[in-house]
Order: C-alpha cells, then structure tokens, then sequence
C-alpha cells in the first residue's frame, strides 16, 4: 500500500516548471522580460532596415554626382573654343563687330 501511495505522487517536472514560471511572484518578471526582449528584437530590426534605406540612399547620390560631372564635361566639351570655332566655319559664321554686341545689364 505503500509503494502505491508514493507512485501517485510522482512529480511531473515540467507541470513544476509550469507551476514556478505563472506563479504570482515570478510571471510578471518573465512576462517583463519577454516584452523587453520582444522590445529590443524590433528596434533593432527597424534600425538595419533604416541602415540599408540609409546605403541606398548613399549610392543614389553617388550616381547622381557621377552624371552630374559627366553631364558638365560633355557640356565643356560641346562650348569647347575649338569645336565652336569648327562649327562656325562649316555654317559660314564669323566673329560679332563692334555694333552688333549688345550688354544687357544684370
């Protein structure tokens, strides 16, 4: 009758662990910790997707400034004195006399 009485007393360990983890005393601490913890996970996720937008970001500028100083030596190239002076003679133009310059004032 003995050895009945103490089989049915066997300890679950995990029904323990259950009972310890929701007690009055020590649930709000596990559920303080998992909300911060929850807390850290996305902000730190929000910050590597703001890192990533940050870079993208970075690397349009870069291409912009890139085309910018290609668009500004084709522009050189095109207001270039030698190439100016070419395309005058092939469409018959010629240097402005002294009459026909006209300064306009700012």
């Amino acid at each position: 009758m003995a050895t009945a009485t103490r089989r049915s007393k066997k300890i679950n360990p995990i029904q323990s662990f259950k009972n310890f983890i929701f007690s009055n005393q020590v649930f709000p601490f596990v559920l303080t910790f998992f909300v911060l913890g929850l807390l850290f996970v996305l902000f730190r996720m929000k910050g590597v997707e703001l890192d990533y937008k940050i870079t993208s970001a970075n690397k349009d500028i870069e291409k912009v400034l890139l085309d910018n100083k290609e668009l500004k030596a084709k522009k050189a190239r095109l207001l270039s004195v030698k190439r100016l002076r070419t395309m005058a003679s092939k469409y018959g133009l010629r240097q402005p006399r002294q009459k026909q310059i006209i300064v306009l004032p700012d």
